[in-house]
């Protein structure tokens, strides 16, 4: 009442000074109230309320594109303040999130163009900025800003909040009066390099990983330590955030780490955190409570019960519900998780039975995961095809210092595989491109004995296989290798183990294959999914904030492709890569897990993350400029390649369209300063401890920025999406990828030897993942293969106005238009029954690159970013 009483007294004001008789120009704020979000800030709410009365609320001036201010060191003319309307009389649904509100500018002749405008927010709680439309604006009609950002109270920022049309401009074309404002808040996002960061900064800045230890947990031991990654010859890493917390106690070396309750504070530039709404937050306290409630309640439940899978029904009992004992489990978990979450992460029927999801590799045949035909299958089209190479010499050699590790090559002979060639000699086999090879020994050799000290028991393994006439693998031989017992310089003592299907002799073949399994659950865990998406597009995240002005045009090109990927990779190292974390207590590297990823980066090519430069180095394709896409497949019934050319191909068409619109001459790529800070730092700063590696792209030259642009894209999508939304549909059934061997292959006449004769599914199960570690697991990679239902897949973008750019408004409708045939194509080759590679024994259809998908456990989908 009172606030409609102050109106009507303003426009009484208004009309005996004649300020009404003033040309105004309309616009509409839509935004999004901090208590739509958080129903424990009613009080803030009602705080805000009680300033909008005492005229302190939300002001905005319009910044001109055209004029300067002589006072103002030449930046553009600014605007008298307009506030917003209608604050306390529109009332906020709890779940109708955004809210529009009204603003009226007096028209100035000197502000002419409006090309941003600067905001205040004199509330005492933060707000989400979505957009700003200015309607009828004087000889320029509609002019639309898109913000998607939090204001914080105007007390809390040293500059004024400042936002641009949605116009992109290169650095040496930004309107004279913008070229301050444009600089000064690129300064503001970089901050000071110093103090903790609280959560109203908006500053991206660099450190090395030195918060996944926590020495101070037990610091009489070294349990928890972990060494610095990055910085350092030894211990290479990508950048990460900088949060700015103090150092540990124990050592000064390693950051102090937050408490788990506080686990969803850690610092991030505000704009990176999931948004509430979402469903990813769901997903964020999803792991929060993983860990923190339904971890103990597992451990509790399996020390009651015996702490083992005594057959594969066991097994299947997860996903056709099984008893938890009355009391403390759902009990706690009713106490700590909200409803919606409950139904999500814990689905229980009116029987009280505890169930997961049944994964798709055990939906339509309950066995045929453990043929040797699904085995060979999955390097092609599961969850890790991005490893298996062709085969260029006989017996496989190692890469490892034979100085340090003694020899290290294959003890796979002619007489263990020959015999299995359909006919052909290995010579001839080789020179055929027959022979391939999933090589985990060189990677895992140098750690085994360390791992090998902890709970785990396992092997460096290679895996020979072999192309058959109908396009399909088979296994010819498992080589599993441990460190000699008098040294490294006395090379690997190794056993090979061929392919059998009866008696003793099938369940050591069914072992070996879990061995092997083993090893590529750890690789594509902590390398392809972790180390080669999520670690290494965090740099080129904050050096884009850094760099590159919103007003950019290739920020605008890469920013939906970093969505959530700082908050995501912040929650990991609280959470799941920390010492003691998920992952350590899920992945066979056990505390060596982090370390050993350092140690490969050593060996990262940017340049090598594009899909075609991947496959050639794997041998698996070859140049071919008559080829779809200039390449021929050595395999052509490749799921993961073939379909990742097309979205490959398409990513590539769609930069150079855009690229090509603001970058006319190689001149203009050398003279745009901030792309050149960008790269600079990026090389330098971001993956500092790769900057002097002759591979990187000189960035002299449009084709260099769009091959650079392209491979983020694809890293950023495409790539996450093939290695991170299989994990359930794969995964989700642990027998099928193992993440844990416990004890080593039984050798004749031990009590293991004659449980393995007697009993093979309950000496497989004792062998691999424990049941503890299966719950904890599966619980885990459910949550990570899930998608929001928010979710911004590839070839989309969450507002339509994302540029006044007409040209590549139109090259993007084309780049959607291409995602949709190739979706087509996926089916129609799913469908194709010469294409055995695509549905396999297990009757799963490959999809993890089919671009769209809705929200939930789908096993496909491109999000735009590493978002999960």
């Amino acid at each position: 009442m009172l606030h409609s009483i102050i109106e009507m007294l303003r426009s009484i004001i208004g009309a005996i000074t004649g300020e009404n008789d003033r040309k105004k120009i309309r616009g509409t704020v839509v935004l999004m109230k901090k208590n739509v979000l958080d129903f424990t800030d009613l009080r803030s709410s009602i705080i805000d309320r009680v300033y909008e009365l005492l005229g302190k609320g939300v002001s905005l001036q319009l910044v001109s594109a055209v004029h300067t201010d002589r006072t103002n060191g030449l930046q553009g003319q600014v605007g008298k303040p307009a506030y917003l309307k209608g604050w306390i009389t529109t009332i906020t649904s709890l779940t109708a999130g955004e809210s529009a509100f009204k603003v009226t500018f007096d028209h100035d002749a000197e502000i002419g163009q409006p090309g941003a405008f600067i905001i205040r927010n004199n509330h005492r709680s933060e707000f989400y900025l979505r957009t700003l439309t200015l309607e009828d604006v004087p000889g320029l009609g509609r002019i639309h800003f898109v913000c998607n950002s939090w204001v914080y109270p105007a007390d809390k920022y040293d500059a004024d909040r400042v936002f641009f049309t949605n116009q992109a401009y290169l650095p040496s074309d930004t309107p004279g009066p913008l070229r301050g404002y444009r600089e000064s808040e690129l300064v503001n996002l970089r901050g000071y390099g110093t103090g903790e960061l609280k959560e109203w900064d908006r500053v991206y800045d660099y450190a090395y990983y030195n918060d996944l230890g926590n020495p101070d947990r037990d610091p009489t031991s070294a349990k928890y330590a972990r060494p610095v990654l990055g910085g350092s010859v030894k211990y290479p890493y990508p950048r990460r955030g900088r949060t700015g917390r103090p150092p540990s106690e124990t050592d000064p070396n390693t950051e102090s780490r937050l408490p788990l309750l506080m686990s969803l504070n850690i610092y991030v530039p505000r704009d990176e955190r999931f948004g509430h709404i979402k469903k990813s937050d769901f997903l964020a306290y999803a792991l929060k409570a993983l860990v923190q409630f339904v971890l103990p309640e597992f451990e509790t439940l399996c020390d009651s019960t015996p702490n083992e899978f005594d057959s594969f029904q066991d097994v299947f009992q997860l996903y056709e519900g099984f008893k938890v004992p009355d009391g403390p489990l759902l009990d706690k978990i009713k106490e700590n998780i909200p409803l919606e979450m409950l139904k999500e992460l814990v689905r229980t029927d009116e029987e009280g039975l505890f169930k997961f999801p049944t994964p798709q590799v055990i939906k339509e045949d309950k066995s045929a995961w453990r043929t040797d035909k699904e085995f060979a299958r999955e390097m092609l089209a599961g969850l890790n095809p991005v490893v298996i190479r062709r085969l260029e010499e006989f017996p496989p050699e190692s890469k490892l210092d034979p100085e340090v590790y003694g020899n290290q090559n294959s003890s796979i002979t002619k007489e263990h595989i020959e015999n299995h060639l359909d006919g052909l000699t290995i010579n001839k086999a080789l020179e055929k491109k027959r022979l391939f090879i999933l090589d985990h020994h060189d990677t895992l050799m140098p750690y085994l004995r360390k791992i090998n000290m902890t709970s785990t028991k396992t092997y460096a393994s290679r895996t020979v296989l072999f192309l058959k006439d109908g396009g399909t693998l088979k296994p010819l031989a498992i080589e599993l290798s441990l460190p000699h017992p008098d040294g490294d310089k006395f090379g690997a003592v190794s056993k090979v183990y061929t392919p059998a299907e009866h008696g003793v002799e099938g369940s050591i073949w069914q072992l070996a294959k879990a061995y092997a399994a083993v090893n590529d659950s750890g690789h594509h865990q902590l390398l392809s999914h972790w180390l080669n998406t999520h670690a290494v597009i965090e740099p080129f995240v904050i050096a884009t904030n850094r760099q590159l002005s919103v007003l950019h045009p290739i920020n605008k090109l890469l920013d939906p492709h970093f969505r959530d990927t700082m908050n995501i990779n912040a929650l990991a190292r609280q959470i799941l890569i920390n010492a003691g974390g998920v992952v350590e207590s899920t992945v066979y590297p056990s505390k060596y897990a982090m370390e050993m990823s350092s140690i490969v980066y050593k060996n990262w090519v940017f340049t090598e993350q594009a899909l075609p430069a991947d496959l050639i180095n794997r041998g698996m394709a070859e140049k071919d400029s008559d080829a779809p896409h200039g390449l021929r497949l050595v395999l052509d019934d490749y799921p993961y390649a073939v379909d990742g050319l097309e979205i490959w191909s398409a990513i590539e068409t769609w930069v150079e369209d855009y690229c090509s619109f603001y970058y006319k001459t190689d001149e203009m790529v050398e003279k745009d300063s901030e792309l050149q800070s960008w790269w600079k730092e990026l090389r330098e700063e971001g993956h500092g401890d790769k900057k002097d590696e002759a591979w990187w792209p000189k960035m002299h030259t449009v084709k260099e920025l769009m091959d650079t642009c392209t491979i983020i894209i694809w890293v950023a999508s495409a790539l996450h999406a093939a290695v991170n939304f299989g994990q359930y549909p794969y995964a989700g059934f642990l027998p099928n990828r193992p993440t844990i061997s416990r004890r080593f292959m039984p050798e004749e006449g031990t009590p293991e030897y004659e449980e393995l004769k007697s009993n093979p599914e309950k000496a497989f199960l004792k062998t691999i993942t424990a049941q503890l570690q299966t719950l904890l697991g599966i619980s885990l990679i459910e949550i990570l293969s899930r998608h929001s239902s928010d979710e911004v897949y590839l070839g989309q973008r969450d507002t339509p106005e994302w540029t006044q750019d007409a040209t590549p408004l139109k090259a993007f409708e084309k780049f959607g238009r291409k995602l949709a045939d190739i979706e087509e194509n996926i089916i129609k080759r799913n469908g194709d029954e010469k294409f055995k590679n695509r549905v396999g024994p297990v009757n799963m259809p490959y999809t993890l690159l089919y671009p769209t998908s809705k929200g939930g456990l789908t096993g496909k989908g491109i999000p735009n970013s590493v978002s999960i």
